[in-house]
């Protein structure tokens, strides 16, 4: 009788554990995708960034040139 109670409790904690571990390989499991889209998120970001600070520098670029093309031809066209 005792034999059968300690083979029983030990089917008992082997599968308690069991559902511990699936449950911590569950958890660990979604935590790295977790991360992996947080890491592709701040990728997708960094290049949203770069790229409108070379928009930004386009748009200036093209306002002072065309500001100097046209005082340069207002001057050439007065003097």
């Amino acid at each position: 009788m005792k034999m059968r109670q300690s083979l029983a409790h030990l089917e008992r904690e082997f599968e308690e554990q069991s559902i511990i571990e699936r449950r911590r390989r569950e958890h660990l499991r979604r935590e790295a995708v977790k991360r992996s889209r947080q890491r592709k998120r701040a990728a997708v970001e960094r290049g949203q960034q770069l790229r409108f600070a070379m928009l930004m520098l386009s748009i200036v670029l093209t306002v002072v040139l065309v500001t100097i093309v046209m005082f340069e031809t207002l001057s050439w066209l007065m003097g």
